[in-house]
């Protein structure tokens, strides 16, 4: 397990490591002027939380988004993982579990009536991670590309 890691707040200096951490998620090129201002926009709202992981060296090695949702048919606020990713060579050593484990520490300060997370039907490996960690399968989703 990785031992000389630290989770933070993600900050504007981050947006290179998580550019290309999205982008290998998504399996695509995004444009990267436009995800820099979207994500310094998402850097200044109080509903999302981005998080990353820094080793010792202060590399960035892993990144989790969570956005709260205001959804009607629910009395809580609901939260959603909308990223969660580890560089490759830093897999199988605790970061995501402790990105996650950070996130659930913010979130039990906020009225969260609960966490939600879809992990895309090819990711087999991310639903037994989201599953080890205690998520429950309890809808479908459906996309349309518009």
């Amino acid at each position: 397990m990785e031992q000389n890691y630290k989770i933070r707040t993600a900050d504007l200096s981050d947006v290179d490591s998580v550019y290309r951490f999205v982008s290998h998620l998504e399996e695509r090129s995004f444009d990267f002027e436009k995800f820099k201002d979207r994500f310094s926009e998402n850097l200044e709202s109080d509903d999302i939380i981005y998080l990353v992981a820094e080793n010792e060296s202060r590399d960035v090695t892993g990144f989790i988004s969570c956005q709260d949702q205001q959804v009607l048919h629910h009395e809580g606020k609901i939260f959603e993982i909308q990223e969660l990713y580890v560089a490759r060579n830093y897999r199988d050593r605790g970061i995501g579990k402790a990105l996650f484990a950070a996130l659930q520490e913010r979130l039990s300060k906020m009225d969260c009536e609960s966490l939600e997370v879809t992990a895309n039907i090819k990711r087999s490996d991310a639903r037994r991670f989201y599953t080890k960690l205690g998520f429950v399968q309890t809808h479908v989703k459906f996309v349309k590309e518009m």
